[in-house]
């Protein structure tokens, strides 16, 4: 019998987070609706209602088609679901391209949902926009390394931090990034040596998907990492359960006592 690490019994907030960097690994899932949010409530520290969406959920290729008026949807959901975690909007494609725009967003954000913070894409260009928002009382998780909202423009998705320069390249990024205001990372498909090299420079706590186990946390897709995504499972993914599987066998099982009349039984009639 496998034994669990404690459940979550306080409200996550930003000082939480803050507060674990160096003593605590941080555990973070994707949410897109009520009732996953729930299932996860008091299980992880941070939810984050990932751009993801329609790639897992509406069969695209990519992250880019995500819009405001979804992601805002889905994360009244997830709040609705979950009342613990600390719960992260993550902003989507072509919503920040300037400042003006990424504040009367993240207003938004903060006024239409309960969500306490935000996540945008980007290196040290992105750190005026992030001190802009953060001075007008928006939290903000900063991301760089992978970013899938450049796939079309980078020609794909690329592993990143594979030499010395690119690895200082990243640390001036996190560290102009940090300096802005970001009260977390996340650290998306680096060489392990980077990601640790970053997270040792901050002071703030990073959060890895594809970085190996040297940040201060984890984040993963939870469709991914529960099995039900099955047109491609990257590396970094590990399957802790073969839902797509598990389902399909129910489902079997369903339609086999329907077909043999065996299901509604007594028991399920009125």
């Amino acid at each position: 019998m496998s034994i669990h690490t404690p459940r979550i019994e306080k409200r996550v907030t930003v000082n939480t987070i803050a507060a674990m960097k160096g003593k605590e690994p941080i555990t973070m899932v994707t949410a897109y609706d009520a009732l996953f949010a729930q299932l996860f409530d008091g299980e992880v520290e941070m939810i984050l209602v990932g751009d993801s969406l329609n790639m897992s959920f509406l069969g695209k290729a990519d992250t880019l088609s995500a819009t405001m008026d979804q992601m805002i949807y889905h994360t009244q959901a997830v709040c609705n679901g979950a009342k613990l975690p600390l719960i992260v909007f993550d902003m989507p494609f072509g919503s920040y391209l300037s400042e003006e725009q990424a504040l009367a967003n993240a207003v938004r954000v903060y006024s239409e949902t309960d969500a306490q913070a935000i996540k945008i894409e980007g290196g040290a260009e992105r750190a005026p926009l992030v001190r802009h928002l953060t001075h007008h009382g928006i939290a903000v998780v900063a991301h760089i390394g992978l970013m899938p909202q450049s796939v079309r423009a980078e020609g794909g998705y690329h592993i990143v931090g594979k030499d010395e320069a690119d690895i200082e390249r990243l640390i001036d990024d996190a560290l102009a990034l940090q300096a802005a205001g970001a009260f977390a990372m996340v650290l998306e498909g680096m060489k392990t040596e980077a990601a640790r090299r970053i997270t040792e420079a901050l002071t703030i706590p990073t959060i890895g998907i594809g970085a190996g186990n040297v940040t201060d946390g984890q984040v993963l897709v939870w469709s991914d990492m529960f099995g039900f995504f099955e047109t491609f499972k990257p590396k970094f993914v590990k399957r802790y359960l073969n839902g797509a599987d598990r389902i399909r066998e129910a489902l079997g099982q369903y339609r086999d006592e329907v077909k043999s009349r065996a299901f509604p039984d007594e028991e399920h009639s009125y």
